[in-house]
């Protein structure tokens, strides 16, 4: 009886020996990233947070959302803080593709790997950036534009902010198809309007009173097709085509209604979710692409959702 205890306790504590000398089994990385948002107050954006939180949640990977409120000096301080708190990636959709230069060359300093979304950087190193192509989204709008006009009449475009890359390769896209494709098309007022659905509003009111004759419009985004749509409709100005970007909720319904014709369809929430795979994949030692297109779509009365 007494063999058979030592035996027991024997094998035991070899198995002891072995659980002890064994190697522990890796546990997965967990990640802190910040997502700095040009805007909060933006169907678009908001949409982009969901699909980038979602994910994160997906990861495991803590997701510290930050809302910029179309500012460059908050959108600095925005990054400095999350610098600060030594996240392990930064996403940022720039508030000027300028303006942000210094503070991703902060990042880069402090060895923090910064991706953007949406919108680029002039400068500064940027792993990887997540967006549509704006220059081929701004093309499909003015052919739907040009040809559903029947390739002539006076046409108005409604500009994003300045300094934004999402508005400058929009704009140059529409007015690159425009020269190329329709001569007898004139742009009669070219105004921006910050991507704002108010702003879009007043500033098109203003464009109505001096201009007798529009036959189109198309803005780099919806809110601020949506505005000017608003503002037609107060002034009973009757007859005019417009063409938005972004397909938000209420331009599909605007579709719908018949008062937008066509809208360029993003996927926003793929923008948040392609950004949180593709810096976890950053972090764990894997190679990703410089540049990851989100596709594109023109929406109108045919195909709308």
């Amino acid at each position: 009886m007494k063999r058979i205890v030592v035996l027991v306790v024997s094998l035991i504590l070899v198995g002891v020996l072995i659980t002890s000398c064994a190697p522990a089994t890796p546990t997965a990385k967990t990640f802190t990233m910040g997502l700095v948002l040009s805007t909060l107050n933006n169907p678009f954006f908001v949409t982009l947070r969901d699909g980038a939180q979602a994910e994160a949640t997906k990861e495991g990977v803590t997701l510290i959302v930050m809302d910029s409120q179309n500012d460059s000096a908050k959108e600095a301080s925005n990054i400095e803080d999350l610098i600060s708190r030594k996240v392990d990636a930064i996403l940022v959709n720039p508030t000027d593709s300028d303006a942000v230069v210094p503070s991703i060359t902060k990042a880069n300093t402090a060895n923090i790997p910064v991706f953007t979304i949406d919108r680029g950087a002039n400068g500064g190193t940027i792993v990887s950036h997540i967006a549509s192509d704006n220059v081929a989204g701004g093309k499909m709008a003015g052919e739907f534009l040009g040809n559903i006009l029947g390739k002539k009449g006076n046409v108005v475009e409604l500009e994003g902010i300045a300094g934004t890359s999402a508005a400058r390769d929009r704009g140059k896209g529409f007015n690159d198809v425009m020269s190329a494709s329709f001569p007898d098309i004139k742009i009669v007022a070219k105004q921006t309007a910050d991507f704002d659905r108010a702003k879009g509003l007043s500033v098109f009111e203003n464009i109505l009173t001096a201009q007798p004759d529009i036959n189109g419009v198309f803005a780099h985004n919806d809110e601020m097709i949506l505005g000017a749509i608003q503002a037609a409709e107060a002034a009973g100005r009757t007859g005019i085509i417009f063409v938005g970007f972004d397909a938000v909720d209420d331009a599909l319904k605007a579709v719908k209604d018949g008062k937008l014709a066509a809208t360029v369809m993003q996927q926003p929430d793929q923008m948040g979710i392609l950004g949180v795979q593709t810096a976890v994949k950053s972090l764990n030692g894997q190679t990703v692409e410089k540049s990851i297109p989100v596709a594109l779509k023109v929406i109108n009365k045919d195909n709308v959702p």
